[in-house]
């Protein structure tokens, strides 16, 4: 399994964004651009392989064996709604953490990292769909492209934390 570790950023100032920038590291799902955090990616890997996991949702794509840490691999694919991806294109995967487990979203590809201030961040767009809306935690207008900032926190809460009924 390849990996890359992302906490070669040496001052914790620089991996966290000044306070009055954010660092996000950005990644495809589908063709839209997404931003996360720079401070809540731990690494970019290539899952090698997954075992299903039954009965779970089906945003889970199953569990993964990263550095002995059992890793749940959520398909961020089917947690947007979007097509499947081509079964010859190559799984790519962004680690997190999230109270104390570690996740690895499945994403179709790892960008660049971007420092953007923190005031242009904007609301979600009215017209954004409501199941893109609920993980979101704001857009970046780049140019002539959105990025829509995921928020870990409401993503994972939604898929692991027990719905009322």
């Amino acid at each position: 399994m390849t990996t890359h570790k992302l906490s070669a950023v040496e001052d914790e100032d620089n991996r966290q964004g000044s306070a009055d920038h954010i660092q996000y590291v950005t990644v495809v799902i589908g063709s839209q651009l997404f931003g996360l955090p720079i401070s809540q990616v731990h690494d970019v890997f290539v899952p090698e392989k997954v075992t299903q996991v039954p009965l779970a949702p089906p945003e889970v794509e199953g569990v993964l064996n990263l550095r002995g840490r059992i890793v749940t691999a959520i398909n961020m694919r089917r947690k947007l709604h979007l097509k499947p991806n081509d079964a010859d294109q190559g799984m790519m995967a962004v680690g997190i953490e999230y109270k104390g487990e570690s996740y690895g979203l499945v994403i179709d590809a790892v960008g660049e990292v971007l420092n953007l201030p923190r005031n242009e961040m904007e609301a979600n767009p009215s017209n954004l769909d409501f199941r893109w809306a609920e993980i979101s935690g704001g857009v970046h207008r780049l140019d002539g492209r959105l990025m829509v900032v995921l928020d870990v926190d409401r993503l994972l809460s939604s898929l692991i934390e027990p719905k009322a009924a």
